[in-house]
């Protein structure tokens, strides 16, 4: 086993040397954990954390919130200590604000990312200055333009995290939430090779409730449990595939080709109502279109995945995407949402309102509780691809594919290779990684430029001249978070 490979399983002294927390194991349980939370003053990402620790009984211990808004981080606290008087609340924690990085990753077990680099002006540019060259992106936070942008802000502030990881808690295992998820796991990495860090996302889980509803309706068997439908997963972060997917048994790929083939106009509705009113339903025909093309499920959502192949395809204008029936998320929205969630954190921090302790159906505990031993889980997971989990990538790509988790280790699954008609579309965003990253570090410009025009968006879609003038004016909309070598 290399080096590189070994950063992914640690011995479990890791809990136990002079300078760790004084985190205990008795009866199946673990208590006196510390969670170290950057980003801790989350209005939503936060509040699901909060609740999903609260309903796990084996858990208890410290969460430290850090967040450049003191204020934000101190509602949580009182939000979360809230939380942890209720009767109701089975999972008993104190949280804490910190005032430095120092303060919070010093003897943290876990640390969490979950941050917003910027603020939704900075996205606003993001996501709507490409639209004067009639390029339209549905998310605008992991590819095109929006993407790269985002990227810029996001790395500067993930080489401080990776540093301080360093110096202060170098053996705390790193959870990370943020977008572009890929790009932000691959900067950890890049700053600290022995970091034990992976990214988390539940996208692969909405494409399994896919699944699952596709096989009740189709088999007659009532509520399914999501995490039984068993998948193999590979790709990169919202650009991830099934090869394979099974109920007890039951292969699930010709049930979905029916399905498909049959259902292909109208797609598939959730059977949530809540969910289907939301700005993030879809029909999934996105999917559906890419399994007719390339015989794999394409495993994130359709407003993801549109962002990842040429442009003309799915996103070609507002009325193409209205018929491939998604929604292009604008920043408007994101902004009354945002005013939406304050209002409702000033509520539950004055009493009016209380937290719903009901399950998120994240698993960001689940894989804490595997860490700690308490475990043993088979979950998606975006980690450097050094096991060569899918053989026919680069070592140094940050790939999703599954792992077992379990005490102090992550053990990445082989996934297999990606096909060649699949990899030619992942290759571009390969590509593009390398670029951003060596642009974010080095603030040059000309690579931004190169990213654009390699980028599946903006590829035939606009000249030399209007990619230049694009990028200068989006960097600009960025300017106030982006390091003074931009300036």
């Amino acid at each position: 086993m290399t080096s590189r490979r070994r950063l992914l399983s640690w011995n479990y002294k890791v809990f136990t040397e002079k300078g760790a927390s004084q985190m205990k194991y008795q009866s199946n349980m673990v208590s006196d954990l510390q969670i170290a939370y950057i980003g801790g003053g989350s209005r939503g990402w936060a509040w699901t954390f909060m609740t999903d620790l609260a309903r796990e009984p084996k858990l208890s211990g410290t969460v430290r919130l850090f967040d450049i808004d003191k204020s934000a981080a101190e509602q949580n606290m009182f939000i979360g200590n809230s939380i942890t008087q209720r009767e109701d609340a089975i999972g008993k924690w104190n949280y804490e604000t910190k005032e430095t990085l120092e303060e919070a990753l010093t003897g943290a077990d876990f640390i969490v990312i979950s941050i917003l680099p910027g603020t939704f002006d900075e996205m606003e540019s993001d996501v709507h200055t490409p639209e004067r060259l009639g390029i339209y992106q549905s998310v605008g936070d992991t590819a095109g333009p929006g993407g790269i942008i985002r990227a810029l802000r996001t790395i500067p502030m993930f080489v401080d995290i990776a540093e301080a990881v360093k110096k202060y808690a170098p053996k705390a295992w790193v959870i990370n939430y943020t977008n572009p998820m890929t790009l932000c796991v691959k900067t950890l990495y890049h700053v600290f090779p022995e970091i034990k860090a992976f990214g988390c996302c539940h996208e692969v889980f909405g494409t399994q409730k896919v699944l699952k509803g596709i096989a009740e309706q189709v088999l007659g068997i009532e509520d399914i449990p999501r995490n039984e439908v068993h998948v193999n997963v590979l790709g990169i972060n919202h650009f991830t595939w099934f090869d394979y997917a099974s109920y007890q048994g039951i292969d699930l790929f010709p049930i979905y080709r029916d399905y498909v083939k049959e259902h292909f106009e109208e797609g598939f509705i959730e059977n949530d109502a809540n969910w289907a009113n939301t700005t993030f339903a879809c029909s999934h025909r996105v999917k559906f279109d890419l399994f007719q093309k390339y015989g794999l499920i394409a495993a994130a959502g359709d407003r993801h995945l549109a962002e990842f192949v040429p442009g003309d395809w799915y996103l070609k204008d507002p009325e193409n995407v209205k018929s491939w029936k998604f929604g292009l998320t604008t920043v408007d929205w994101r902004k009354e949402d945002l005013k939406q969630r304050l209002e409702k954190s000033h509520r539950l921090v004055s009493g009016e309102e209380k937290v719903d302790l009901k399950a998120s159906g994240e698993e960001g505990i689940l894989l804490i509780k595997a860490l700690c031993g308490l475990e043993r889980v088979v979950s998606n997971v975006n980690i450097p691809n050094t096991n060569r989990q899918i053989p026919n990538i680069p070592d140094s790509v940050v790939v999703e594919t599954n792992a077992i988790f379990e005490r102090d280790a992550i053990r990445p699954i082989i996934a297999g290779e990606m096909p060649d008609s699949i990899l030619h579309l992942t290759i571009p965003h390969i590509q593009n990684h390398e670029l951003v990253l060596k642009a974010a570090l080095t603030c040059d410009k000309e690579l931004v430029k190169q990213a654009f025009a390699n980028d599946p968006l903006v590829k035939g879609r606009a000249t030399a001249e209007e990619i230049d003038l694009l990028v200068e004016d989006m960097i600009q909309g960025s300017i106030k978070y982006l390091p003074e070598g931009w300036k």
